[in-house]
């Protein structure tokens, strides 16, 4: 899924310059609605209480209404103690998993006071009654999300950042925000730490020296910069002109002025699930823990894999037949086109589709270079005249792509992973680019439910390289299941 962008001084053609102290806003742009914590809360309690309480009216169970009140506070009180309530969490989409693993919980909290009370109500009963509770919940995360989204898009329930870092530094961290589309940030200032030119446009707020001139020197200058462009976070970019100890005061001065500092540590696209705080000695560590490469998910992967390809070839063999003849109708040749491409490690493999262009497409394809619409190494077109009437329906639909339930098999894809790319792409590769070759190539993955076609290449390498890095068995289903919406949606295919 996409979503808003929010380029560094311009949020849905609206301007975001700096004001003075004097013209401070009503409503703070980092606020989100007063009615997400509400609303939310009474999702799960109605939920919860509700469908428990007619369930088990309908059981002639003698205390529907404790039973549903009690549901109701146990499923409350799961999302409570997993800070689902806090203000950081309300409104941002965390996908259907994590609801399920509290849904879980709470399964396991009743079934405990079931056994403790005494309570006979007939288990799939019980069960079928907690359901709702799952997916109002769901609903209400969907709801809060879109409304937090087009809030962004209006330049409202955005977080407005005060950079502070050595010029060079500072402007790396600008153009990433600036050129990613997954954040609530609008950088608002910058304040420069040392001399150096700075060529990204972001108001200078301030200037720090290379080195402190006083004790509270840093925290002054940043505090002001603070107040004058009304931010509601400073994001350090360290360097080696911000020691520790300097850190350290103006994060004091921040925290007693009730203001919130964060610290970019220079790496990207490493998911939080991987990050680890700890302190040695009074120093805080960041630990990052190595990518699965092995072990139980990697198994349960291979056996998703094998098993959904074996499924699916089985109950979709008639769909297969009605496409073999509409392709063979439509236009001459065979129904199934067979290309060679690079999977894990760089081994070379035939990928099977279904044919959607003529016969002689890739003799074609140089004298169309020129019309490639990908400003990097793939060739896309959105209206290439190779492809078939009957073709564009299988794209758009991504029917296409069938046949590589075959690849999955026999275990030279899975279902999930990254895009797989042709010979003359992995021959012009950089080392960050191979290093998406490091996990079996997908039927579907982060870049199919993210735009397709629509993304630029390094939007493609991001999201690859997210996927090589941070993969999980849990994040795999979540793709899968996201992948029907995409597939329905239609947007990139082509």
């Amino acid at each position: 899924m996409r979503h808003v962008h929010f380029p560094a001084q311009r949020v849905a053609g609206t301007a975001v310059e700096p004001t003075g102290p004097t013209s401070a806003p009503s409503r703070r742009l980092g606020d989100k609605a007063r009615w997400y914590l509400p609303a939310a809360v009474a999702a799960d309690l109605l939920g919860a209480a509700v469908p428990v309480g007619l369930v088990f009216d309908a059981a002639q169970q003698t205390r529907p209404v404790y039973c549903a009140v009690g549901a109701a506070l146990a499923w409350t009180a799961v999302q409570a103690l997993r800070r689902r309530y806090a203000t950081r969490v309300l409104g941002e989409s965390r996908g259907v998993l994590p609801v399920v693993h509290d849904w879980l919980i709470l399964i396991g909290v009743l079934a405990v006071a079931r056994v403790v009370t005494g309570e006979s109500t007939p288990r799939l009963a019980a069960l079928g009654a907690l359901l709702p509770a799952l997916l109002i919940t769901v609903a209400c995360h969907k709801l809060t999300y879109r409304h937090l989204t087009a809030a962004r898009r209006e330049a409202q329930a955005v977080s407005r950042v005060l950079v502070v870092g050595e010029p060079e530094a500072a402007e790396g961290v600008i153009a990433h925000l600036a050129s990613r589309t997954d954040h609530p940030y609008v950088v608002v200032g910058v304040v420069p730490v040392g001399e150096g030119r700075l060529d990204s446009g972001v108001p200078v707020a301030n200037r720090l020296g290379a080195t402190p001139h006083g004790p509270n020197t840093d925290a002054t200058a940043v505090l002001g910069a603070v107040r004058s462009h009304q931010a509601d976070l400073v994001l350090v970019a360290p360097g080696v002109r911000i020691t520790g100890e300097r850190l350290r005061r103006v994060a004091w001065a921040l925290h007693d002025a009730g203001l919130e500092l964060a610290v970019f540590p220079g790496l990207v696209e490493i998911s939080v699930k991987r990050l680890e705080t700890l302190s040695a000695g009074g120093l805080a560590v960041l630990r990052i823990a190595p990518p699965l490469s092995r072990g139980v998910q990697t198994l349960l992967k291979s056996a998703l894999d094998r098993a959904g390809a074996a499924v699916g070839l089985l109950l979709l063999s008639p769909l297969f037949l009605a496409l073999v003849l509409a392709i063979r109708f439509g236009s001459p040749g065979p129904a199934l086109y067979s290309q060679r491409r690079i999977g894990r490690d760089g081994v070379p493999f035939v990928m099977w589709k279904f044919r959607t262009m003529v016969v002689d497409a890739d003799r074609l394809k140089p004298g169309l270079e020129g019309a490639n619409e990908n400003d990097g190494l793939m060739f896309k077109m959105r209206r290439d005249p190779r492809v078939t009437r009957v073709g564009r329906l299988l794209r758009r639909t991504s029917l296409d792509e069938l046949p590589q339930l075959f690849n999955v098999l026999t275990g030279s894809m899975s279902l999930v992973g990254p895009r797989p790319p042709l010979p003359d792409e992995v021959a012009r590769y950089d080392e960050v680019e191979l290093r998406r070759l490091s996990v079996r190539p997908g039927m579907t993955g982060l870049w199919q439910i993210s735009g397709r076609s629509d993304l630029s290449w390094d939007e493609t390498i991001q999201l690859d390289l997210q996927y090589v890095d941070n993969w999980s068995f849990t994040s795999d289903v979540d793709v899968m299941g996201r992948t029907l919406r995409a597939v329905v949606d239609g947007r990139g295919a082509y």
